[in-house]
């Protein structure tokens, strides 16, 4: 019976995760009858499908050309995301395996001070990056953007990483440098490769934040510069073209899908297994 209950739990879950990505995916082919003429799911039964709601995300009537949005997201979350591990890993290991002080301040309150900088609202953040890349030149620039998002993306990185660190149990190093490596080849040549699930899950909530940004986005970049979910709004008009937003909703989640999908099978702590001698 429990089992039976476990079974019913996890389809109604499925269903309602998919009947979204479901919705999406028939609103994309219809056209402005078909959405209003009711909810139909079966193109040529319920609905004459078109080729209209994809065609706008390349330039076709009412629409925009998606190809240099998409670009620009790819290399400004890879490359901020990217910068974002490798520094917060660094800072990560020091703060799980070194002590430091200054006055009263410990590594405690150090990991809080980068935590407490994704506890701010955006907006608060605006004016001031704003004014940094306007000084540096870098507004409506792609490196601006990168600037801006390692900082929005680093203190996860190092949040992430400091409570993995915390569970690779220290006797690891102190072998590693028994054996003649100094901290950093230990770090380097041990306890990395075992992180690796701490260091993919961390990569993954990096680029899904970074992806999903809108807010600076819009407010930092006008026209040289302009991200996916910029472009994916600009498709609204007076008349709600959904046929078009659902199109690019899918294109915009797709990343992520794929993401996950080759991940998934990585993300284990079972790599730890019989580290220790």
């Amino acid at each position: 019976m429990l089992s039976t209950l476990k079974y019913i739990a996890v389809v109604l879950w499925s269903a309602f995760v998919v009947a979204p990505l479901l919705w999406a995916l028939t609103t994309s082919f219809k056209t402005a009858n078909g959405v209003t003429g009711g909810p139909t799911y079966l193109p040529y039964i319920g609905f004459e499908p078109s080729l209209d709601g994809w065609r706008s995300l390349f330039g076709g009537a009412g629409g925009i050309d998606i190809v240099r949005p998409y670009m620009d997201s790819l290399i400004v979350t890879s490359s901020a995301s990217l910068i974002s591990i490798v520094l917060g890993t660094l800072a990560a290991y020091g703060l799980s395996r070194f002590d430091y002080r200054a006055g009263f301040v410990k590594n405690t309150d150090i990991i809080f001070f980068f935590i407490s900088q994704r506890i701010m609202p955006p907006i608060v953040l605006a004016i001031p990056f704003f004014l940094m890349l306007q000084f540096l030149g870098l507004l409506d620039t792609k490196i601006g953007l990168i600037l801006v998002y390692v900082a929005l993306l680093l203190p996860i990185a190092v949040w992430i990483m400091v409570d993995f660190f915390d569970g690779v149990p220290r006797q690891i190093d102190e072998m590693a440098m028994l054996d003649g490596c100094t901290p950093f080849e230990a770090f380097w040549r041990i306890v990395l490769p075992n992180s690796m699930p701490g260091i993919l899950v961390a990569s993954m909530f990096c680029v899904i934040f970074g992806w999903n940004d809108f807010f600076f986005a819009f407010t930092l970049t006008f026209t040289d510069t302009q991200l996916l979910p910029v472009a994916v709004v600009s498709l609204n008009s007076s008349v709600t073209p959904w046929w078009s937003l659902s199109a690019s909703a899918l294109v915009s989640v797709a990343p992520l899908i794929l993401i996950a999908i080759f991940v998934e099978r990585l993300l284990s702590r079972g790599t730890l297994a019989g580290a220790i001698r």
